[in-house]
């Protein structure tokens, strides 16, 4: 038998960077950087903002929010529209702070999380040609809410091997009071792009959306979820054990088993303007509740103009999201139904566009309202989604 070597890959010799391959390069990229002011001011004028560096040191591209350094040879694989994407995208990526408050998160997979949240606005507002080395995916984006943060979460630990990021985000330098000053710099460089660009007539509407999220940042919903699931936990107290450490003194006082949540009700919004990926939002926060806080029962009430379906899974049983129902909107109804068959929870969440005016009472127990939509609720908490 005549064994067959494996074949081996070619390797690539990356060309020299001579004087004037430099310099045509980097004509390139200024007029990557001219085409981004002439044809969208607001991204161009941060571009200005940022200097760049031609070197070998990076793979394909990288910034730390102070400058931007591109690989000549990866720069040579690009057409004109994909250069003005990336000079775009390594813009994007300070602007979104994503060079300030990695923490101790992983930083691939906060690469990659940045990177699905970046080449979505790109690829929106047709800036440029996206690299086909990109990392885009409209399910991805949307689970997580549209935000670093929350894709981050619902990213596998293990990326897969293919799925790498266009470029770096390396992480800001210096002391946590430098970046936290470099941080505020860019908000400015932000609003004053922004205003130019808006003077110009050439700031579209998402485009404005997208620099109020970035200049007033958005609670993260899912943080204010569980503080409130948190707040609503109790001491498990139990006389069948007496507490030791004062029979001697004649006091009879309970053990403490620990801190236990009692029974908590998430009230799901199925009407017609909550989509698929939304209650799918819905199922995956409720899971994440199910399993950490542990409550002792977890009701589930969806609900539409009325009461559409009732679930309930104990605190040793298995999450199951099964969701019923459609029409219109109304929350009274769930107060109803909870008073009619003794449910007493300890807090309730709902989860919902808040297009509704049916109220009813404000309960004893406390209520959280987690919208997808902007609103305001007569009582309980509001948290945007």
């Amino acid at each position: 038998m005549t064994s067959v070597m494996p074949r081996q890959k070619e390797q690539v010799t990356p060309a020299p960077l001579t004087p004037e391959r430099e310099k045509k390069l980097k004509v390139r990229l200024a007029k990557a950087k001219t085409n981004l002011v002439l044809e969208h001011p607001f991204v161009g004028s941060i571009a200005l903002n940022l200097p760049y560096y031609i070197t070998t040191d990076v793979p394909t591209a990288a910034t730390n929010g102070k400058c931007i350094k591109f690989n000549p040879d990866f720069i040579d694989t690009l057409d004109d529209e994909e250069l003005k994407f990336l000079v775009a995208h390594e813009c994007f990526h300070p602007m979104f702070e994503h060079n300030f408050r990695r923490g101790e998160r992983d930083h691939r997979k906060w690469n990659q999380a940045g990177d699905y949240v970046i080449n979505q606005h790109l690829t929106d507002e047709k800036i440029g040609k996206m690299p086909k080395q990109g990392l885009l995916n409209k399910s991805i984006y949307d689970m997580g809410g549209g935000t670093t943060d929350g894709i981050y979460n619902n990213l596998p630990d293990m990326p897969n091997e293919g799925d790498d990021p266009l470029d770096d985000c390396e992480d800001g330098e210096g002391t946590p009071a430098e970046r936290e000053q470099e941080r505020a710099e860019w908000k400015v460089k932000v609003a004053q792009a922004a205003q130019a660009a808006k003077m110009m007539g050439k700031l579209s509407a998402n485009m404005e959306r997208l620099v109020g999220s970035v200049l007033q940042p958005k609670v993260d919903w899912r943080d204010v979820l569980r503080r409130f699931v948190e707040k609503a936990k109790n001491d498990e107290r139990s006389f069948a054990r007496p507490n030791r450490r004062f029979v001697q003194q004649g006091l009879y006082l309970p053990t403490v088993s620990g801190e236990v949540m009692g029974e908590i009700v998430f009230c799901v919004d199925m009407s017609g303007s909550i989509t698929d990926d939304t209650a799918n939002q819905f199922a995956a926060e409720m899971r994440a509740v199910f399993e950490d806080a542990r409550p002792s029962k977890l009701h589930i009430i969806f609900f539409s103009h009325e009461v559409c379906a009732y679930d309930l899974i104990e605190r040793d049983g298995e999450f199951v999201f099964n969701p019923r129902g459609g029409g219109g909107t109304a929350f009274s109804p769930c107060f109803k139904y909870m008073e009619e068959n003794n449910i007493n929870p300890v807090a309730c969440v709902f989860l919902t566009d808040l297009c509704c005016d049916d109220f009813g009472n404000a309960p004893e127990f406390p209520v959280l309202w987690v919208s997808t939509e902007k609103g305001t609720a007569p009582f309980g908490e509001v948290v945007l989604m």
